[in-house]
């Protein structure tokens, strides 16, 4: 996943925790808006299970602001050199941007994870394919040109065939690549939880599936928790529902909750696996 790192999937998942360097993020804005505390914060959430830490310096909420590209990279860039230097976790950077990416590589960093799924600055995959890093590409109706889709499995694959068009023709190699179906993004509770139930069809596309349900909207939608902070329950159940559907990475703000309900998911996988010869 660049750098000369590798993360083995298939037999376990692995938690991707969620740093956001950020003051207005929907569940913990402004709270490691500081590099120091979110170094620290990234640091904890390793020790707690973190496969993976996600570098952002951009919150992706509903109207939230747009920042430059220069305050992005002040944000992240300095957090991903700390983190590189304290632990050997695999560090991720959450950006659409093909600078961004850029320099977060040079700086360390082993992922790009876009949530415009290559298709704002198509140059990102560029970056992906020179620096060998791990790309992570994210399902979206923000800003599309084409209509979405009614069915949202159709929707996927519509938007897919699109990214992953824009990924083969930077050669980016697909052993390095990783979907995310983007629940919560463009998408209504209804049509998120259909997608939850039928996450099993999402397979046909042959590669391994990032998701982050983590707080989002759905969840308190369905368990009446208005409160972000308060649907870590609710995110640990569709880790473990998701996990058992064949999703590998789950992206999260609560490491120790979420690692737990994946560890129950992995033994039944386990136990399912055994009983079956396989």
């Amino acid at each position: 996943m660049g750098q000369g790192r590798v993360l083995e999937l298939g037999n376990r998942g692995h938690i991707m925790a969620i740093i956001n360097v950020t003051p207005d993020s929907f569940s913990d804005g402004g709270r490691y808006v500081d590099a120091g505390r979110a170094v620290s914060h990234a640091l904890r959430c390793v020790t707690q299970g973190a496969a993976i830490l996600d570098i952002g310096g951009e919150s992706t909420r509903p109207g939230a602001a747009e920042v430059s590209a220069s305050e992005e990279q002040d944000r992240v860039l300095p957090v991903i050199e700390a983190l590189v230097a304290e632990t050997n976790a695999l560090i991720s950077v959450d950006t659409y941007r093909a600078e961004t990416a850029r320099l977060a590589m040079a700086a360390g960093a082993h992922i790009i994870n876009d949530v415009h799924g290559l298709q704002r600055e198509p140059a990102i995959a560029s970056v992906a394919a020179e620096t060998g890093a791990g790309l992570c590409i994210m399902h979206t109706g923000r800003g599309r040109e084409g209509e979405m889709v009614d069915d949202v499995i159709a929707d996927q694959q519509s938007f897919f065939d699109i990214s992953l068009g824009i990924a083969d023709a930077a050669g980016v190699k697909r052993e390095t690549i990783m979907l995310d179906p983007g629940f919560g993004f463009a998408k209504n509770a209804a049509q998120n939880i259909e997608l939850m139930a039928r996450f099993a069809e999402l397979q046909r596309f042959g590669l391994p599936w990032l998701v982050g349900t983590s707080r989002k909207r759905f969840i308190g939608s369905v368990t009446g928790r208005e409160n972000a902070e308060e649907r870590d329950v609710g995110t640990a159940a569709t880790t473990a529902i998701l996990r058992l559907a064949g999703a590998s990475i789950f992206r999260v703000h609560n490491v120790a909750m979420n690692r737990d309900a994946l560890a129950m998911a992995d033994a039944l996988l386990s136990a399912q696996a055994t009983e079956s010869g396989i």
